[in-house]
Parts: C-alpha cells; structure tokens; sequence
C-alpha cells in the first residue's frame, strides 16, 4: 500500500521550493530527496532551477516521489505541486509563488505575520496555510533558514520519517562541519515543533491556481540587432531585500559625523546624501539616510562606523518600508539635481 498522501495523474507527489539564492533551498530539495529514497524506499528526483548563482536571485527546487514500481521519466519543472514552501516573504513582489496550486494545496512560508495578512499577500482563496519564523530559529541556532524549513515540512509532510532527515543532516555536514550538526538537529526540530497551521474550507467545485509560465520580453521575431543586452543584471530597480538574513543596519542621524565611512565600503548604492550647509556657512554633504531597497545586510557598514552611528538590529516587518530614505535619479525621474 502507498504511503504518498496524494498523487497526479503519473503517481508523482511533487512539491516545489519557492526561494532566494543564500537561503539553502536548492541543498533542502537534495536532502529532502535523500531522506524519502534512501529512508522510505521510495523513488524520487530532485533538481533546481535558477539563474546567475547569485545571492538575492529568484531560485526554484523541485522534489518529486513516487512508489517504488514506478519509474520517474519526467523531469520538467513542477507545475502543478501538492505542497509549495515560500523560503522569504520578499519574492511576493516578482514572483507568483503560487502558481499552479491545487484547490487543497498546502503553502509553507517564513514569516512573523498573522495568517490572514499572509493569506491575503498570496491571494490564497482556500487550502492549508503552514506559518514557521524559520529565520528567528536560523539566527538563534546560527544555522540556516532551509533547514527549520525541512522540520516544518516534516511536520506537514506526515508520510515522511524525521527520523531520516536527522541521518541525512548527519551524514551531509559530519565529514566537513561536523561543528554543525548538532545546531542543524537542532534547528530541525524546532521547526517541526514550531510550525502553526490554518485551514480554509473548501468550496464545491473549487479550482486551484491557473499555472503561468513567464514569457521572455524578447522573442526572436522582436529581438535587437547584434546580440544586445537590453536588461542589466543590477538596476536602480533591483530589489535586493530579500537577501537580508534577519539583520540590517538601523542609523541615528544623530550620532553621525558624516565621515562616509559607511559608504566607503557598502557594497551597494544604500546611502543618501544630501548637499547643505554646515556651522560654518560652508557646504558640505551630509547623510540622510539608508535606502534599504539597496541593502543586503551585509553589516560592513556597522563595523566600520566610528561614531555608533549605525548599529545592527534584527529586522522587523514594515521597518525597512518606514525608515527607507529613497535615492533620487533625476536621468530616470527627470527633473534636475
């Protein structure tokens, strides 16, 4: 008898992570793969898909299982999966995570929010909503989002053992973090145990999300001349939130000298100055603030701040959108400097 909860019309149970590239998504997908094969005897595939291996890049994973007698000859992206897990909130603004879900589907995401508010963010009419904050579990275990992601899977995923992902936690970081074992059981577990869900009824004849395939702006009927790139892999329309991983610099203008410390090393174009007069009558530039649309957390502004100017804080839901000091781009916007 099989012990999948659900099966397609090839006998596959397929679930698809939704994530961002830093967060472990594409290594979640192998070891859930693993786990089901060589734990339960199942047959299974796994494969990602995403672009440049860039942090803060869109990245999909792919799991599918079926029973043992059945063969696994499809290995096209998962369209229409059973359970979708969504690794940051952020990919809401570019992404339609939920694309292709059943009516009785289930969603898994990381967040602090209240289902409702989550719920109405994915447009999900009915099906399970699954809610753990596996970044909190991350940041106080020092480990990585993916993993409290697989426990909260685990915890949805009944058919699967937990007993088998903790062999394959073992077994994937004893040889070259052996450091790291005990942090990721760890985090394992408390994302199973942590893991709150909340269902919404059905309706009769209820249907599930339509599925849609992005369509390239560029064909080869309308494509330019010689090859040109017309779209830059960073923009001043980048989004790069989502790659914050629970921290990111809070400034107190007050404490400021305006030094440019911070900006000396920021990476990214996060600061916005602003010409004006100092004590003296003479003109100099002065910090305004952090548009953190730019920011990634990478902090290397807190280290190198003199004054504790800026100083690191574990994100919190709408901060960045409230304190966000937006650079200005007169050649886009127009107008003038």
């Amino acid at each position: 008898m099989s012990i999948l909860p659900k099966k397609n019309g090839l006998g596959f149970f397929e679930i698809r992570l939704e994530s961002i590239g830093g967060l472990g998504a594409n290594l979640a997908g192998k070891m859930l793969a693993e786990a089901g094969v060589l734990g339960l005897g199942l047959n299974g595939s796994n494969f990602s898909s995403y672009g440049s291996e860039k942090k803060g890049s869109p990245v999909k994973a792919f799991v599918r299982f079926c029973d043992a007698d059945v063969e696994i000859r499809d290995h096209s992206p998962i369209e229409q999966p059973h359970v979708i897990a969504v690794f940051h909130e952020a990919l809401y603004k570019t992404v339609n995570v939920v694309s292709g879900l059943p009516a009785d589907g289930i969603v898994l995401v990381n967040s602090t929010r209240e289902f409702d508010n989550v719920r109405e963010d994915l447009k999900l009419d009915y099906g399970t909503l699954a809610i753990v904050d596996a970044m909190k579990i991350a940041v106080e275990e020092k480990t990585k989002v993916n993993t409290a992601m697989l426990g909260a899977m685990y915890r949805i995923l009944e058919f699967l053992d937990p007993e088998e992902m903790r062999n394959v936690i073992r077994k994937t970081f004893e040889k070259k973090y052996p450091h790291l074992v005990e942090p990721n059981i760890r985090t394992f577990d408390r994302g199973y145990n942590e893991v709150t869900f909340k269902t919404y009824d059905l309706p009769e004849n209820a249907e599930g999300k339509a599925f849609s395939r992005p369509e390239p702006l560029l064909g080869y009927l309308t494509q330019e001349l010689g090859g040109i790139i017309t779209v830059q892999a960073n923009s001043i329309l980048k989004d790069l939130s989502g790659s914050r991983q629970g921290f990111l610099p809070a400034f107190e203008q007050e404490k400021c000298i305006n030094c440019a410390a911070c900006d000396t090393v920021c990476p990214d174009y996060c600061f916005v100055w602003e010409e004006g007069a100092d004590k003296r009558g003479r003109m100099q530039m002065f910090l305004t603030g952090i548009d953190y649309q730019y920011c990634k957390g990478c902090l290397k502004c807190v280290d190198a701040c003199p004054t504790d100017a800026l100083a690191d804080m574990s994100e919190k839901v709408g901060y960045a959108e409230a304190n966000r000091v937006a650079q200005k781009f007169p050649y886009v916007a127009g107008g003038s400097f």
